[in-house]
């Protein structure tokens, strides 16, 4: 029996290839199977290629596979693109209604099903991706009743009649299926599963449970792939909680609007990508430099400009550290699990108070958008730090025993400490009034163009830099005192490095891993350990200039036995291609 295997449906994007997915891998998810899916999807509303692809296991899996067992193809252009990802002996399930074909060499047994009668003979040609599912699902000879009730839950509020319509449309599309083989294919049959509850959802929807969980009340956004669905979690869950979602008019609105609601005590945040941080910028400095906290998602994708929109990418990195001009303290979280996405997101919205500045949560998209399964939360590990508050009591203490502060009776909120973080006061507590500007100002908040002031309060902002501390600024695998080869990588390339590592375990390569979390300030003194004792490096990253290796060399000095895997098609990194380069990284060493 199977441990793992690889199914895709693809056609025109708008064909339903979002709720077969959903349904087919919810079906999987309740009998407890490890899930990993990935959309490759257009820029567009309507037509040009989609597929989704969803990777099943009865082990945790993180990547996507190097290969494919089944292709659901509801046109002749998804067989074109995708069949030669097929193993020998895969399947393609299409419709015969197109006459389909497949490319000369590629081993694939073709079973060409009425998809497009049958839908229509429920209704609707809606229902043809039903009828992919029904006949995927029989093949894999798993219990259809499972199948028709992840139907049920999509498609119930719609209406009773509709969910009978696509039953009976996934039905038909079983019956068709197995008349064709003579029953479920034994090649294809999954191992059971451990039946154990878990979850499965994208890492978007993780950072948007953080946010709640961390006490985030308030979200202005304005939508944008592959940060909308920060959104549309926090618009539909943030009500039950007494909070709100705005959408605003631009991502300028979005940004001041979470620092004005931060000043006030709320904690806010907002998650834009690579165009729209761009336009935050200016409010990231204003941030820094009122010392006001505020949490900012960055969901990575292809750039420049609006480059590709829906594809891979991790090239904002650079930007999210020296984007904005002049020079503000900020922290830069870069998470690479589902699990990170929500522990990481509370810590943020606890760093930006402890701090007070502006601190960014790094994704990309395949970690946005991929659903993968994950392991239920522990909500016991989460505490909340608000930072450095007065209330009134201390306020009053703070004026000493004349009743007056030297030099004003205003509050010093930006009082110089050893740390660089001084108290704050909630807008319209008494005694703590004093001015907030984004131009350079005294201990007071009033506006100074001292040179001696400038430098004393750059220096206090800056101090804080050297203070900032967090739970887990690496993830690291590292079983070897003394491995042939350290692989490092940052956000959703932490799956891929591992499933490769695992293949050069087989051939006697000894390789440790680390996944940077704390991009800036960057973790030097945690990572130079791990570097003092690899004979080689190699860099996985989604970019073409290698950033996070630029960083590397530029905090530890490592330059010697580094090389860079750099990927920047918009396409994501098979295991494969990260196996075949650190085998030749390795043998090149040897040499």
């Amino acid at each position: 029996m199977r441990e793992q295997l690889a199914w895709k449906v693809g056609g025109q994007q708008g064909q339903g290839m979002e709720s077969t997915d959903k349904v087919f891998s919810s079906a999987l998810a309740r009998l407890g199977y490890y899930l990993y899916s990935y959309r490759h999807f257009s820029s567009r509303i309507l037509g040009g290629h989609a597929n989704n692809n969803i990777r099943i296991s009865t082990k945790p899996i993180r990547s996507v596979a190097d290969d494919l067992d089944i292709l659901v193809a509801l046109d002749q252009e998804t067989i074109d693109w995708n069949a030669r990802e097929l193993v020998r002996g895969g399947i393609v399930i299409a419709d015969e209604l197109w006459k389909p074909v497949l490319p000369s060499g590629v081993e694939a047994s073709l079973l060409p099903i009425p998809i497009t009668r049958i839908a229509q003979e429920a209704g609707s040609a809606l229902f043809k991706n039903m009828a992919a599912s029904g006949a995927s699902w029989a093949l894999l000879g798993l219990p259809m009743s499972l199948l028709y009730s992840a139907i049920a839950r999509q498609f119930a509020v719609k209406g009773e009649a509709v969910v009978q319509k696509n039953i009976e449309a996934a039905k038909k599309g079983a019956e068709s299926a197995l008349a064709l083989t003579g029953g479920p294919l034994e090649a294809f049959r999954l191992a059971p599963a451990d039946g154990k509850e878990k979850l499965f959802l994208i890492g978007n929807d993780a950072i948007g449970l953080g946010a709640l969980a961390a006490g985030c009340r308030f979200m202005p956004a304005y939508p944008i792939t592959p940060a909308t669905e920060i959104m549309e979690y926090l618009m539909k869950h943030l009500p039950s909680f007494g909070g709100a979602v705005i959408q605003t008019e631009d991502e300028i609105a979005a940004v001041t609007m979470a620092i004005g609601a931060n000043y006030g005590g709320v904690r806010a945040c907002t998650a834009s990508a690579g165009p729209g941080l761009s336009l935050m910028m200016e409010g990231i400095g204003l941030a820094g430099m009122t010392e006001t906290p505020v949490v900012i998602i960055d969901t990575q994708r292809g750039g420049p400009s609006t480059g590709l929109p829906t594809k891979q990418e991790q090239s904002d990195v650079l930007a999210m550290i020296h984007g904005t001009h002049g020079e503000v303290p900020k922290i830069v979280l870069a998470p690479s699990t589902i699990e990170e996405c929500f522990y990481d997101t509370v810590e943020a919205f606890n760093l930006a108070e402890r701090y007070q500045c502006p601190v960014i949560v790094l994704t990309d998209l395949q970690l946005s958008m991929g659903k993968q399964t994950a392991e239920c939360f522990d909500y016991s590990r989460l505490q909340v730090d608000r930072g450095v508050w007065m209330d009134e009591t201390k306020l009053e203490e703070a004026r000493g025993p004349s009743g007056q502060k030297e030099e004003s009776s205003s509050f010093r909120r930006y009082e110089i400490t050893p740390d660089g973080i001084s108290p704050r006061a909630m807008p319209g507590a008494k005694r703590g009034i004093h001015h907030v500007t984004g131009v350079e100002h005294d201990e007071h908040g009033r506006a100074s163009e001292s040179a001696d002031n400038r430098k004393k309060m750059m220096d206090k902002r800056m101090q804080k830099m050297k203070h900032i501390a967090i739970r887990h600024p690496l993830t690291a695998d590292a079983p070897y005192l003394e491995p042939d080869l350290l692989i490092i990588g940052m956000g959703s390339t932490i799956g891929v490095m591992d499933e490769a590592r695992r293949k050069l375990s087989i051939e006697g390569i000894r390789t440790n891993r680390i996944t940077v979390r704390l991009l800036h300030p960057f973790p030097t003194e945690a990572l130079r350990p791990y570097l003092m004792k690899a004979a080689k490096v190699v860099i996985v990253e989604h970019n073409a200039t290698g950033q996070l290796a630029s960083l590397i060399r530029l905090h530890t000095g490592r330059t010697s036995g580094v090389s860079s895997l750099l990927k920047y098609d918009g396409t994501a990194f098979l295991p494969n291609e990260v196996a075949a380069y650190c085998r030749q990284a390795v043998k090149t060493a040897a040499e």
